[in-house]
């Protein structure tokens, strides 16, 4: 196991996680239709997606992620009035990461936020595959698709221990009260 250092793209926004390794989250490449706009809003597309649409994502208990430093830079967008809060450093547009509503306890950190590119498929695994396949950019090989059915069970099962553990709070995002940190920016 080991704790991740996370930071934005020029350093304002900081923090780390908790020891985390491949067995205690979820690794996965999303190809929905809101992460791809959430990088076209970022206006980082090039950096976040990769040849298929895909971005590059961890899933860990909310609690294990950790603001240090420029919490004051930390800014949210939500593609529709019901969609994922999508958390990024308003400094430089750094994607953060995606959380649901305040009670499930998971955010998926997005590898720009994470500090360790050189290191990170020998500390937390290769992606299990891509999900939400079917708004791929272009068709996606067979052995990189992962089972999606092995997946969305893995993510299920996480989500029901975390949730069991408490592992949803403290957040860094969504006060004691459960209202987001920041008033989100709701897209049409």
């Amino acid at each position: 196991m080991t704790k991740v250092n996370l930071k934005c793209l020029c350093g304002k926004v900081r923090g780390e996680t908790l020891d985390i390794n491949e067995h205690l989250g979820t690794r996965i490449q999303c190809c929905c239709n809101d992460c791809q706009s959430f990088a076209q809003y970022l206006n980082h597309e090039g950096n976040i997606l990769d040849q298929f649409g895909g971005t590059d994502i961890f899933q860990i208990p909310m609690s294990y992620l950790k603001i240090t430093q420029g919490s004051d830079q930390i800014a949210c967008v939500r593609m529709s009035s019901k969609g994922m809060y999508r958390w990024y450093a308003k400094c430089c547009n750094t994607p953060i990461g995606n959380t649901m509503d305040y009670g499930v306890p998971f955010i998926g950190v997005i590898h720009n936020f994470m500090d360790n590119a050189a290191v990170r498929d020998s500390e937390l695994g290769k992606s299990r595959g891509y999900i939400h396949k079917n708004s791929a950019k272009e068709k996606i090989p067979e052995d990189l698709q992962g089972s999606y059915a092995n997946i969305r069970l893995r993510i299920t099962s996480k989500l029901l221990t975390w949730k069991i553990k408490g592992l949803g709070r403290p957040s860094a995002f969504f006060n004691v009260d459960g209202e987001p940190v920041v008033k989100p920016n709701i897209l049409n």
